[in-house]
């Protein structure tokens, strides 16, 4: 998988959300192993400190947790606390910036409604 990343924020913070991404959207299931750093670093040519960095912020938030001589697993549990603070994040961070576009652009629910986003 080729990844495009964004030049304006920290690859490690892009790599973390990446990896949150992908347990909510089940990609990577309570108890599974998180690939390798240097794994991780060959398959998307980043240096292993940058990965590295993103695991240590997943150790800190106890979203994944170091197993001795086998690596880092995702938590039980984790999954469900995780799409709370999302939900909640999106709700009052993103949420109301959208509001206030759809607001500015007059759009009807009707035509909000209307969008395939399979489509897109």
């Amino acid at each position: 998988m080729t990844i495009q990343w964004d030049a304006d924020k920290p690859i490690y913070l892009q790599l973390y959300q990446l990896v949150i991404s992908r347990i909510l959207d089940g990609y990577i299931k309570e108890g599974e192993a998180l690939p390798s750093v240097r794994k991780l670093a060959a398959q998307y040519q980043l240096n292993p400190l940058t990965i590295s960095k993103a695991y240590q912020m997943l150790q800190e938030e106890q979203i994944v947790e170091k197993q001795r001589g086998k690596g880092l697993f995702v938590k039980q549990g984790v999954h469900d606390a995780m799409l709370e603070r999302e939900r909640e994040l999106f709700l009052t961070q993103q949420w109301p910036q959208i509001l206030k576009q759809i607001s500015r652009l007059k759009l009807s629910a009707q035509q909000l409604l209307s969008i395939d986003v399979e489509e897109r």
